[in-house]
């Protein structure tokens, strides 16, 4: 059982986490072994995203003092939640390890830039390409039209060569 002194003391790391965070992840993560939230834990730590395990109750009665818009999910199950600075990295980092261990771990919703998502939501957010991925697609859509002016010019000057 865990005394009132200690209760006040999650709910306000937690509020503390909502203020300086730009998402949170809420994680169901039953079925996990210790060695394996170990390893998430690392990876998450790696990427600057924090994870920190507390009873929904005391979750809910933290979120509830902030401005959220938008509606609460439902959270089921063993909750943690991921978080960090960077608006897409802690459903991404999350999302990865959960494609990895199917059905021990899995996104129930989160906290998007102010605005409560569902699991739907957490998961589109999830999919978008890391920043670096982001640059090279811009680099090729730009760089299409000069390859094919490269090619057109090569034919070309193959066509007056002959």
């Amino acid at each position: 059982m865990i005394t009132k002194d200690k209760k006040i003391k999650i709910i306000e790391k937690i509020t503390d986490i909502a203020k300086k965070s730009l998402s949170i992840v809420f994680v169901n993560f039953h079925g996990l072994t210790v060695g394996e939230i170990t390893e998430l834990r690392g990876r998450l730590t790696d990427e600057g995203t924090g994870y920190t395990v507390a009873k929904k109750t005391l979750i809910k009665r933290a979120l509830e003092s902030q401005k959220i818009d938008g509606e609460q999910p439902v959270l089921d199950g063993e909750i943690a939640i991921a978080y960090g600075d960077d608006l897409i990295a802690p459903a991404r980092s999350v999302y990865e390890y959960q494609k990895k261990h199917k059905g021990n771990i899995a996104i129930v919703g989160g906290v998007f830039d102010g605005v409560y998502k569902n699991l739907n939501e957490m998961v589109e957010i999830a999919s978008i390409p890391t920043t670096d991925a982001l640059r090279g697609m811009f680099v090729n859509v730009i760089n299409s039209p000069i390859q094919g002016l490269v090619v057109a010019l090569n034919a070309i000057s193959a066509k007056k060569e002959s």
